[in-house]
């Protein structure tokens, strides 16, 4: 994989530093998501269906998961 540049949100807390998602732009449209506390592990998705999971976890639609 290329070398990413990683960027945690302003809004990412815990006294560890290491409870949060990263985000780091891909090739084109792609984009990949990790967990800072397990870095090997990353998630690679289109901006549209980025942009999509995110109005739906903001509008409740995972809710019912919990």
């Amino acid at each position: 994989m290329q070398q990413l540049n990683w960027q945690k949100s302003s809004f990412s807390g815990g006294d560890d530093g290491h409870s949060c998602i990263e985000l780091a732009p891909g090739t084109g449209d792609l984009r990949h998501l990790r967990e800072s506390d397990d870095p090997d592990v990353v998630i690679t998705t289109s901006t549209a269906k980025l942009r999509a999971f995110i109005l739906g976890a903001k509008a409740g639609e995972f809710d019912h998961f919990l």
